[in-house]
């Protein structure tokens, strides 16, 4: 990135102060239109996704990604000792959200390489940047630290909801914002969760989202070919 971007787009709206609009656009009836104009679109396989009037992903293709901030469902912390008698610690808080944040990054990079899109560290006009977060996560059965050798069981890995805001590399302009949550696939009865079974399940997770803008990306660059 060139000087001067990154820090711009990360001062110009963080996660929290977003997370009202969030909770609107949440509800049965989002609003139509976001606090920057951006307009609500319609797609299929995501919850909620507002669009800047005229945009297009068409020029793009090369990328840029930023940090992925992750923030727990609120009470999760308390709620994992109060009700299930295990305590997370904070260091074991900030252990998983840092491995996801970079297992988010890892996933995002592999899959849309693998569409042929680049990755890239220099503003251009043929360069996306990403600017997402993962919201409200929530782990139904994360390792009890306290007591390894605890079996712990849940019906669910849990879930987590996907903030993914797009930019112009070059002019910083937000072109669309998704908001997504998902949750891991439910057994239909309560099985054993391990720290792998977790994390195979967040990135099943990724992969959806990833997989999905990459089709998105794919489908923006074939029409530009075929005009």
């Amino acid at each position: 990135m060139r000087v001067g971007l990154i820090p711009r787009l990360v001062a110009g709206c963080t996660v929290l102060l977003s997370l009202c609009f969030t909770s609107a656009a949440m509800s049965d009836t989002p609003p139509a239109v976001s606090p920057e104009g951006l307009h609500l679109v319609k797609t299929p396989g995501i919850a909620v996704v507002y669009v800047k009037p005229g945009a297009s992903l068409k020029a793009y293709d090369k990328f840029a990604i930023l940090d992925c901030p992750v923030t727990f469902k609120e009470g999760w912390q308390r709620e994992m000792q109060d009700d299930y008698d295990n305590p997370i610690s904070d260091e074991q808080l900030t252990r998983i959200e840092g491995e996801l944040s970079a297992e988010f990054k890892k996933v995002f990079v592999s899959e849309l390489e693998a569409g042929g899109f680049q990755l890239s560290t220099t503003a251009a006009p043929d360069v996306l940047v990403l600017r997402p977060a993962i919201i409200n996560l929530t782990i139904a059965a994360p390792e009890n630290m306290a007591d390894p050798s605890e079996q712990v069981f849940a019906t669910s890995a849990g879930q987590m909801t996907l903030y993914l805001e797009l930019y112009d590399s070059v002019t910083s302009e937000l072109l669309a914002r998704v908001i997504d949550p998902e949750a891991a696939s439910d057994y239909g009865a309560f099985a054993w969760q391990s720290g792998v079974d977790n994390y195979a399940a967040a990135d099943a997770i990724m992969k959806k989202w990833s997989d999905t803008l990459r089709k998105y990306m794919e489908a923006a660059r074939n029409a530009a070919g075929a005009g």
